[in-house]
């Protein structure tokens, strides 16, 4: 997976504005990464909208999704010199981009992990059996649990990948899980399509 992010932009994106996903190789070892445009700072957001309070900042350390039995480790994820995110070196480990607000925070935490890699299922292998009401943990290192609910769960074609609805600003804090799904192209190398989990916050352990 790589992300290409702008300089100079807020954190995640202001709605309206126009990037695109491009997430490649969630499958293969020797497949490219899956390439985000994203945003690099965080703006400034208003009071948190109906769910629950946002917490301060602190960065995540795993990700368990109970009704998936998935609880992977979290690394993470920066900017490499040529304007990508870097993206977990192995299907064992979640990524959480850090240049977006930290799970909890206001505003959309992205995390991304491989469906599969090398053969093996990866940590988001099972993301598209996510279910609306389905609970995501993402354990802090400030000792906190933050509790998401998932709200639902879409697969977008490459090529029309809705950066908006992903990065775009609002008012409380959410959750966006990422991976590769569709059909795989063995001419490319890679997947057709992501899968998307949005997801808000609902309490805190």
């Amino acid at each position: 997976m790589s992300v290409r992010i702008p300089t100079g932009r807020p954190r995640h994106l202001v709605a309206g504005a126009a990037l695109a996903l491009l997430l490649a190789g969630c499958g293969g070892a020797p497949a490219p990464a899956p390439s985000v445009t994203a945003p690099a700072t965080a703006p400034v957001t208003s009071a948190p909208a109906a769910g629950a309070t946002a917490l301060a900042g602190s960065r995540p350390e795993r990700v368990v999704i109970p009704a998936l039995d998935v609880d992977g480790a979290m690394m993470d994820l920066g900017l490499q010199d040529d304007g990508t995110m870097e993206v977990p070196p192995d299907g064992t480990t979640a990524g959480w981009y850090s240049l977006s607000p930290t799970p909890g925070e206001i505003g959309p935490a992205v995390l991304a992990a491989h469906v599969d890699w090398k053969g093996e299922p990866g940590v988001f292998f099972r993301l598209r059996d996510t279910e609306p009401g389905d609970e995501v943990q993402v354990r802090r290192a400030d000792g906190t649990t933050a509790v998401f609910t998932v709200d639902r769960v879409e697969q977008y074609a490459k090529d029309s990948f809705p950066s908006d609805a992903v990065y775009g600003d609002v008012d409380r804090a959410e959750l966006r899980l990422i991976t590769c799904g569709g059909e795989f192209d063995d001419g490319s190398g890679d997947y057709e399509d992501n899968i998307v989990v949005y997801a808000h916050l609902t309490g805190t352990v």
